[in-house]
Order: C-alpha cells, then sequence, then structure tokens
C-alpha cells in the first residue's frame, strides 16, 4: 500500500504540475487572445493562488486530521473542473480576427495599394464593433484557474505529511525527492510548446489562409486544448486516492510487531484523531498549534527567505518564454520548447540528487540549510551573467530607429509619420508589419509608403514603398516582404549563451530544494509538519504567488514601445517592447529580490 500511495502521489503531483505549467507556457497566447496587458494576464495567472488561500490553511490543519487521500482525490476533480472551465471561453468567443491589410484566400491575386486603401480598411474594421464577441471571457479563465487553485489545497500538505509519517526518517527525503519530480513540468512546456504551434482555431478555419506565424505579435496558438488535456489527467489521477486507508502503519527501524496490535504492526500514533473526534474538538487545538509554530525561530527565518526567494522564481517563471520571445525573437513555441527540455529536466534531477545527498550522507537540519544557501547563493551570481546576454533592439522605423535608419527609441505615436509617407492615410494603431532588404521593419505597408504588391497570402510582397532607403537588387525597386525582420547572427550567439547559463543555473538551485524541504520538516514538532507546510504554502502565495506575476507584468508593460488597439477602441496587447528596458528592469528586480535572503 505505501507504494502504491506514493505512486498515485506522484501521478496526481505530476498531473497538477503538468496543467500549472501548462498555464504559464500559455500567458502570451491569452494575452494575444484577450488583447490583455502583461499586469492583467499576471492578474489572471495569480487567480490560481487567490484559490489556494481560500481554503489552504484550514484543510492543512483539519485535513491531518480527517481522511487525508479522500481529500487529495476531491482536489483532483475539482482541479480537473476548473481546467476545463479555463478553456471553455474559446467556445464562446468566435473567430480569431487579426488586423492586416493582405487577404487571406489562397488564390487571390489583387493588388493591394497599401498606402492608398489604409483609411478604407480601418474604417470597414471598426464598423462591426458594438457586439465584440469575448470583451470579457477572460473572467472565466480567472474562474477556472482559481477554481484549480482550490482543488490543488489538499495534495500538496496532506500528501507529503501522509508520506512522513509512515516512512522511516531517512526514507522520507527520498520518497519526497522522488514526488516531488519535475516531468509534470516538463511535459506541460512540452504541451504548451506544441499547442502555441497549432493556430487556435485550428479545426475551424483552412490554417493555410491564415497569413501570419508563430513568430508574429498577433499569432496565437490553441491555447484552449491544452487545459481540455490536463483535465482529462486530473480526473484520472484523482481516482485510486479513494480506495487508499485513513492512515499506514509506522515503518521501524527493524520489523517489529507491536504484540498488542490485532494485525502486528506497530501502533501508528501520528494523528490520533479518530473518525468520531468532532470538528469542534479539532478546531480548539489551531490556535494554540499556530502560536507554538510561530514561535519557532528557525521556522520563522526560514519563511521569510522562501518569500523572497519565490517572489524571484515565480516572476521569471511565469514570464520566462515571453522574455525569450521578446529579447532573443523566439517563437513562443521555441520557447517553451526549450524551457521543457532544457531547463526542466535538470532541475527534476537536481531535486532527485539533493533528496538523494540527504539520504546518502544523513545530513543533519544545520548541514541541509548550509547546503540550500550554498546552491541558492551559487544561482543568484549565474544570474549576473545571464543579465549580461542581450540582443539589440529590432529596427523598426519610428519607434527604435527614424525613418533614415539612426538610433532612437521613442513613445511617441507622431515619430511613427515621416515625410516619406506623409501623402498616405495611415493610423498610427496598426500592426501589419513589413521587413526591407535593408534590415527595417516598418510597422505596416501604409507606413513603408507601399503603392502595390504582387503575390497573394504568406507570399505577398509590397513594392513602390517610398520610405525604404535602398532598392532591393531582386525587385530591382524598393520593396518588402511580410512579418518582421529576422534577427541576426550576433542574436543568436547571445541566446545560447543565455540558454547555457540558464540550464547551468537551474540545475545548482535545484539541488537545494529538498534539503530546503527537510529542514522546514526536521526543525519544528512531528505533530506540527502539516501544518507548518501549509502555513508556509499559505504565506508564500499571499505574498508572492499573487503579487509576483502582477508587478512583474507592470514592469513588463512599462517598457512597451507599441500597443495593440482594440476593434472598439482602447489598448489592447502589446506589440513591441524596448529590449533593453525590458531585460534591466526586469533581471535587476529578479537580482534584487535573490540577493536579500543571501
Amino acid at each position: 500500500i505505501p507504494q502504491m500511495f506514493i505512486m498515485s502521489l506522484s501521478f496526481a503531483y505530476f498531473s497538477k504540475a503538468l496543467c500549472g505549467t501548462y498555464m504559464k507556457s500559455s500567458i502570451t497566447q491569452i494575452e494575444r487572445r484577450f488583447d490583455l496587458s502583461s499586469s492583467l494576464v499576471g492578474l489572471i495567472d495569480g487567480s490560481f493562488e487567490m484559490g489556494n488561500l481560500l481554503f489552504l490553511a484550514v484543510v492543512s490543519h483539519f485535513g491531518a486530521k480527517l481522511h487525508r487521500p479522500r481529500l487529495i482525490g476531491s482536489g483532483c476533480f475539482l482541479m480537473a473542473i476548473g481546467s476545463a472551465i479555463t478553456g471553455l471561453p474559446h467556445f464562446f468567443m468566435g473567430r480569431y480576427k487579426y488586423d492586416t491589410v493582405i487577404q487571406g484566400s489562397l488564390n487571390e491575386t489583387n493588388s493591394v495599394a497599401a498606402c492608398q486603401e489604409a483609411t478604407k480598411i480601418l474604417f470597414v474594421a471598426g464598423s462591426d464593433c458594438e457586439k465584440e464577441p469575448g470583451s470579457y471571457m477572460w473572467v472565466y479563465v480567472f474562474l477556472g484557474n482559481a477554481l484549480r487553485g482550490i482543488g490543488e489545497t489538499p495534495v500538496t500538505p496532506l500528501g507529503i505529511s501522509y508520506i512522513d509519517d509512515f516512512a522511516k526518517a531517512e526514507n522520507s527525503v527520498f520518497y519526497i525527492g522522488n514526488t516531488i519530480s519535475l516531468l509534470g513540468p516538463m511535459f506541460g512546456f512540452l504541451m504548451g510548446s506544441m499547442c502555441a504551434k497549432l493556430y487556435v482555431d485550428i479545426g475551424f478555419v483552412n490554417v493555410d489562409s491564415v497569413t501570419i506565424t508563430p513568430k508574429d505579435a498577433r499569432w496565437v496558438g490553441a491555447w484552449w486544448l491544452g487545459f481540455f488535456v490536463s483535465s482529462s489527467i486530473l480526473l484520472l489521477a484523482g481516482i485510486p486516492f479513494w480506495f487508499f486507508p485513513r492512515s499506514l502503519p509506522k515503518q521501524a527501524e527493524e520489523q517489529r510487531e507491536d504484540p498488542s496490535s490485532p494485525h502486528g504492526y506497530q501502533e501508528h500514533s501520528a494523528h490520533p484523531a479518530t473518525p468520531t473526534m468532532k470538528l469542534v474538538d479539532i478546531a480548539k487545538g489551531f490556535l494554540p498549534s499556530l502560536k507554538k509554530l510561530l514561535g519557532t525561530p528557525v521556522y520563522l527565518l526560514l519563511l521569510c527567505g522562501s518569500i523572497l526567494n519565490f517572489n524571484s522564481f515565480i516572476g521569471l517563471i511565469t514570464f520566462k518564454a515571453k522574455y525569450m520571445e521578446q529579447q532573443f525573437g523566439q517563437s513562443a513555441s521555441r520557447a517553451n520548447f526549450l524551457i521543457g527540455v532544457l531547463n526542466l529536466p535538470v532541475v527534476a534531477v537536481g531535486i532527485f540528487l539533493g533528496g538523494l545527498v540527504m539520504k546518502r550522507y544523513k545530513l543533519s537540519v544545520v548541514s541541509g540549510a548550509q547546503l540550500s544557501f550554498l546552491t541558492s547563493f551559487s544561482a543568484y551570481l549565474l544570474m549576473l551573467l545571464q543579465f549580461g546576454t542581450k540582443c539589440d533592439n529590432l529596427r523598426m522605423a519610428g519607434l527604435t530607429v527614424s525613418y533614415n535608419g539612426t538610433p532612437q527609441i521613442s513613445y511617441d505615436a507622431q515619430t511613427l509619420f515621416s515625410q516619406c509617407n506623409q501623402q498616405c492615410s495611415c493610423s498610427a494603431a496598426e500592426w501589419d508589419p513589413v521587413c526591407s532588404d535593408d534590415g527595417i521593419t516598418y510597422i505596416s505597408p501604409c507606413l513603408a509608403g507601399c503603392m502595390s504588391s504582387s503575390g497573394h497570402g504568406k507570399n505577398t510582397a509590397f513594392h513602390n514603398c517610398s520610405c525604404v532607403l535602398s532598392p532591393s537588387p531582386v525587385e530591382g525597386s524598393t520593396s518588402v516582404s511580410l512579418g518582421q525582420c529576422p534577427r541576426g547572427p550576433a542574436c543568436s550567439r547571445s541566446f545560447t549563451s543565455y540558454m547555457a547559463v540558464s540550464v547551468l543555473s537551474s540545475f545548482i538551485n535545484s539541488l537545494g530544494t529538498t534539503p530546503a524541504y527537510m529542514v522546514i520538516i526536521r526543525c519544528i514538532s512531528p505533530e506540527l509538519k502539516s501544518l507548518a507546510l501549509g502555513i508556509q504554502t499559505l504565506v508564500i502565495r499571499t505574498l508572492a504567488g499573487i503579487p509576483a506575476p502582477v508587478y512583474f507584468g507592470a514592469l513588463i508593460d512599462s517598457t512597451c514601445l507599441k500597443w495593440g488597439m482594440k476593434k472598439c477602441g482602447g489598448r489592447g496587447a502589446c506589440r513591441l517592447y524596448n529590449s533593453d528596458k525590458y531585460r534591466c528592469y526586469t533581471y535587476l528586480y529578479l537580482l534584487l529580490l535573490m540577493f536579500y535572503p543571501h
């Protein structure tokens, strides 16, 4: 039975982690699909923690006295419902429409005079805004994620305390190190990579008619698909817990039988509560237990350090894929894939090795704390190297360079207009980027001053563009092609360096995860283990899990150079960021949060 419970709990951890990290991997897609700012999508991501806050302390305390396996099974069922609700808005929002002057039809060969037709196109696009579908559908994503947070509350504290009650002291580290494996997050990011590569309305539209690519700032992947897959897996994960007993016998150093026990087992007394014990009697012990727990100085010190560390960790993992997209020009699919196959496997290995070291050398509480500090500080130093890897801003006319190619940074919409496009009736709200052969990207064919086009669909090219500096040697005229200009080879080398340092720092930091968990468990009384883990999770999610995605998102929003516009007016999702400011703001704050615990 103990081995079966560990397997079931590991699968439950796998399932909930898969769904949680899939949510993180879909942040960019949700942001674009619902036209949200990074701070608002960070609030949506934090709704999971809000759901946890409602029940975590109560479940951690009362659950330790009740039937823990069945509470875990019920939690898995709630998470499955929440995950399904999160993906449900896709079916009520209608088809995704992005603003473009390009005809989506593959056989449409009519020439588009972007410079002359912009006013007409924008007027038509804004004429049907009275009943825009899905304006507030993101609320269902918020509520579904919060329900998933409520369902997650019994899994971590009750599962770990249930294992630690029957396992021998040195074996519990090994069990927990296995249980908190990161196969779930790895597969979550890989599923996020696969879904981000698929067009959002796949199965409902002809994908060949879509004129944008996964690297485009308007691209939205099939974000909804992974939530239904996660829901099915969570439903299966909860079934076995309904068949486990209320408690398990304690493992002895040697297999001795208690003659007073009818089954020959050693008496189990970690949770003396019986089914006939009243909830009122259980509640009376809550405040004394909490007072005793908070009166432990070591526990309070570890708790404060965890708050700061988790602020940096949650901010990093929430927007890591987005950072790779904006800083290094990676697609969301590739960014999620690299996190899944490079960062997370080494983290899983690091957590396992950390538990193995604790078991092999039987480290004390002090030694475990020293190991955790050493690994965390080493990861902090490596973060300094990551801060130094960067790519230059994308050369975008009117935003990061002037129309004559001079570097500049401008947040003023008036800089989008120049003498070369003053004869065109362009709108500053447009976003339909095109690339010229001189490496400068223009926000739209209209702002590039293009007078004609050739080709159709994704192969459309615009010609006679008055703002393009040098003529194309192939076309013999000033022409541009669809999409942003690709990053140069120097950026690719920087990205390789960034990933190498990122993988190394992830591994080193993860070595101290299991020792840090065990320090908390061993520095307090055995009867307070479940409550201690629950309070730690409660405080971390209150002061880190909820605010971190919001204020990191606000920092990211402050670096936006070009906001998208909603169909009926109002600010939508950001299309382009100031790369230097983005990197400085986010990494300096990450380094600050990591530094203080040391």
